[in-house]
């Protein structure tokens, strides 16, 4: 196996686990706090979505991604969070769809790189946590998986099955 192909499992991966814990929550369960100031789930999907997008091209700018619909940024951001009630917020079937969308364009993009692209140093304040564009790619996909595991924290409180 490849690097760029061990990047693509780990972004298949979390993109799996994010889609199965969101499969049985209704629009109202995300937006559900586990605790009094902690985000939500939707707006960490939008976090998720921004987040993604910002990061792989801050590395790669050519990256093409679906554009975002108006005013997603603005209501994904850090003045939005603590928001009481939410408000604006899409439906769980709209941010799977983007999240899946964006995480296909991010697929897409590391399947154009060669092994020898992983290695190329990274840039930006993010360079001191991933070193080399590898490590970037591969961050990009643990901080998918570090929401969701704030996701199943949601679920327990919901009364959800226990998945993984």
């Amino acid at each position: 196996m490849k690097a760029c192909q061990v990047l693509e499992a780990g972004l298949n991966g979390t993109q799996f686990l994010t889609n199965e814990y969101l499969k049985d929550l209704s629009d109202a369960d995300l937006l559900v706090r586990p605790v009094s100031g902690a985000n939500h789930i939707a707006w960490q999907l939008g976090h998720l979505i921004i987040s993604e997008i910002h990061l792989v091209r801050s590395q790669l700018p050519n990256a093409a991604y679906p554009e975002l619909p108006a005013g997603f940024a603005e209501q994904h951001g850090k003045e939005t969070a603590a928001q009481e009630p939410p408000k604006g917020f899409l439906t769980k079937q709209q941010y799977v769809d983007l999240f899946n969308r964006i995480r296909e364009a991010t697929k897409a993009t590391v399947a154009k790189l060669s092994d020898a692209d992983l290695d190329r140093p990274s840039s930006g304040n993010m360079a001191q946590f991933a070193p080399t564009l590898g490590a970037f790619l591969m961050l990009v996909s643990n901080h998918t998986l570090m929401h969701a595991g704030q996701f199943s924290v949601v679920r327990r409180k919901l009364g959800k099955p226990v998945l993984f």
